[in-house]
């Protein structure tokens, strides 16, 4: 199977409900540890409007939309419009300390407008073994359930 094939794996297993099979998860780690750091994600498509999303905040640095594999009642992914090498946490450079917090304040931002006065959660996965599916940074905001801890 050769790059662009394992890309459309990544890319077939992030869009549909059925990726927890360990096959589809060692195919998507091969592909992502193969992926270009600036290669175009799926969220490079929702951003210039090529792939529909049920977007909830929008400013001139953010995209929020909900998650079409929700974890929770409220499941809002949170993206930065330009990636700028930002494909997940571990790679942030000072350089991109404004958007990092741009993020967390959107999610702070969109818990509000979505009612989720009683709590939630933010992650951010990073990495394989941290449940990356996508190379350009992220935050997941949760809630409308108890969130339970460890997260398991």
């Amino acid at each position: 199977m050769g790059p662009a094939s394992s890309r459309l794996t990544v890319l077939r297993s992030h869009l549909s409900p059925d990726s927890s099979s360990s096959a589809v998860a060692s195919e998507k780690e091969a592909a992502l540890a193969a992926a270009p750091a600036d290669a175009p994600t799926i969220f490079d498509k929702i951003i210039k409007k090529e792939i529909p999303a049920n977007v909830v905040y929008e400013d001139d640095k953010v995209l929020a939309f909900r998650d079409i594999a929700p974890q929770a009642p409220t499941h809002i992914l949170i993206i930065p419009k330009v990636k700028d090498g930002l494909t997940g946490l571990s790679k942030a450079e000072e350089r991109h300390f404004e958007i990092l917090g741009h993020l967390l304040y959107t999610a702070k931002l969109v818990a509000k407008q979505e009612g989720l006065e009683d709590g939630f959660r933010v992650v951010i996965n990073d990495g394989p073994q941290g449940c990356q599916s996508v190379y350009h940074i992220h935050v997941h905001l949760l809630g409308g359930r108890q969130m339970n801890w460890p997260p398991g």
